[in-house]
């Protein structure tokens, strides 16, 4: 298995954590897509994806279709996604994804979690070139073979496919998204689940004491309804 299969398997059990939390994020995930590409997911295949999304943490249809109502009023202020890059204590390289409709506050709230826990807030370009950036999509395992799917998906970006629990999972460069979003949906292939994410390309080992230095900077970033994904290099 390789770094995607790993990183998974470290971040399982972190990732959407909490409900109310998550039904945040797809909310705003939701208004950037209708921002973008109109309100009929038929049409809109950044909305479809993250109808998906929703699906696969329960959120109820209610909230979605509200959500959708919501973002299609054009009084309505958009999301801007603003990356920050840092250094966590014990030199732990830091990613933080955000959607703010008020990029003074996110700035200030993360710059005061890096100050309080000893870290440093980096400029752009710091520390993204120690992540890969990914695509990823969740479907069911039943009736594919996972490695002759993953021999055809090699034509449309895949680099990793493998099985787990919740289904087969394939990996590829952020790029390819919309590729294998197709070509999925064109083999009439249910997509459960799909998303991105940076993986990190080398990770750190840390002591007890160490890693709860950048837990506590962690907690505090992720606890931030700006705050959509952390990555890092500390190893879990």
């Amino acid at each position: 298995m390789g770094r995607a299969f790993e990183f998974r398997k470290a971040r399982k059990m972190k990732r959407w954590a909490a409900m109310s939390k998550a039904f945040t994020r797809i909310g705003k995930d939701i208004v950037m897509a209708v921002k973008d590409g109109g309100p009929d997911p038929d049409s809109n295949a950044r909305l479809r994806a993250v109808i998906q999304n929703a699906k696969a943490v329960n959120m109820p249809k209610d909230n979605v279709e509200r959500a959708i109502k919501r973002a299609s009023d054009k009084s309505l202020g958009d999301y801007k996604e603003v990356l920050f890059e840092g250094y966590a204590p014990h030199g732990i390289a830091i990613l933080v994804e955000t959607a703010t409709d008020n990029n003074t506050r996110t700035v200030a709230n993360v710059r005061s979690y890096f100050n309080k826990c000893n870290g440093s807030l980096g400029t752009s370009g710091s520390v993204e070139f120690m992540f890969d950036h990914t695509c990823n999509f969740r479907i069911p395992a039943e009736g594919i073979d996972p490695e002759e799917l993953e021999l055809e998906m090699i034509d449309y970006g895949a680099e990793e496919v493998f099985v787990d629990e919740d289904g087969i999972l394939i990996y590829a460069p952020f790029e390819s998204f919309g590729a294998i979003q197709k070509e999925l949906e064109n083999r009439e292939i249910e997509i459960l689940s799909s998303g991105f994410e940076r993986i990190p390309q080398v990770t750190k080992a840390l002591t007890e004491e160490q890693a709860a230095d950048v837990e506590k900077l962690l907690e505090k970033i992720e606890e931030d309804d700006d705050v959509q994904n952390v990555y890092h290099t500390m190893q879990e």
